[in-house]
């Protein structure tokens, strides 16, 4: 019998292949299993290229290492042989963490459609804490060290530049080797109640600028009031220092 193919396909679709083939078919007939060994090699090729490449660049351009872990399929399923899957990844999946990955068969004389867990670590440098960093602690460069740690660990971005950092506290406590992540951060503020502010209005062919005085704390990213000329209150974004955008 011939061994299965698989589709062409973007890169999502050939990690999903190279996991899939790997432990999807311990359950199917084994003559339809190719030797897994070369396909291995071209999974972490590919994670690498593309999972360890959406990672946040180390130090001195330091590449991620990737770690993949297949899960298996429950030792009741057995599946038919099959001559053409087709690999794909769940809508929303990221090929980071913890994962489930899909199966089916296109060509055989039994269409089936199974799901593995796997997980996909990337390690590489990102800030931790020296030691335990309390609620509103500053950060500094003398707080935090550079150590190799599972980016793909949790779904927040790992941090890995401490001088962008300064002027930043902590939301949240960080125990000492914990890694540094964007939600352990408290949102910058860019300008206080009561603060004048400048208000920005973009549009296609159009740019309106403004001041008005801040009704509440101007946290970055965050729906902040202001108050214009008149007694008017309009509502906008915190962008930037002392900058609020309009929303339209």
């Amino acid at each position: 019998m011939s061994k299965p193919r698989f589709i062409p396909g973007d890169w999502r679709r050939t990690l999903c292949a190279g996991l899939m083939l790997l432990c999807a078919l311990r359950g199917a007939a084994a003559d339809t299993t190719p030797d897994a060994a070369p396909l291995a090699g071209r999974l972490t090729e590919w994670v690498q290229a593309h999972a360890g490449g959406a990672a946040v660049a180390g130090p001195a351009g330091r590449r991620p290492r990737v770690e993949v872990s297949l899960g298996a399929l429950d030792e009741r399923i057995r599946l038919a042989p099959c001559l053409r899957m087709e690999p794909y990844l769940p809508p929303g999946t990221r090929p980071w963490g913890r994962i489930r990955i899909g199966l089916r068969c296109l060509e055989g004389a039994t269409r089936w459609n199974v799901y593995l867990p796997a997980t996909v670590r990337v390690f590489g440098q990102a800030l931790t804490a020296s030691a335990d960093l309390a609620p509103g602690r500053a950060l500094s460069a003398e707080v935090l060290r550079l150590a190799e740690v599972d980016l793909a660990a949790e779904a927040s971005p790992a941090l890995v530049d401490a001088d962008a950092l300064r002027g930043r506290s902590l939301a949240r406590p960080l125990a000492a080797g914990q890694v540094l992540r964007e939600h352990h951060l408290r949102p910058r503020q860019w300008f206080g109640v009561g603060e004048t502010v400048r208000l920005l209005a973009q549009g296609r062919g159009f740019a309106i600028r403004s001041e008005g005085r801040a009704l509440g704390p101007g946290l970055d990213g965050q729906t902040v009031r202001v108050m214009v000329e008149g007694g008017r209150v309009v509502s906008g974004i915190a962008r930037a220092e002392r900058t609020v955008e309009v929303l339209l």
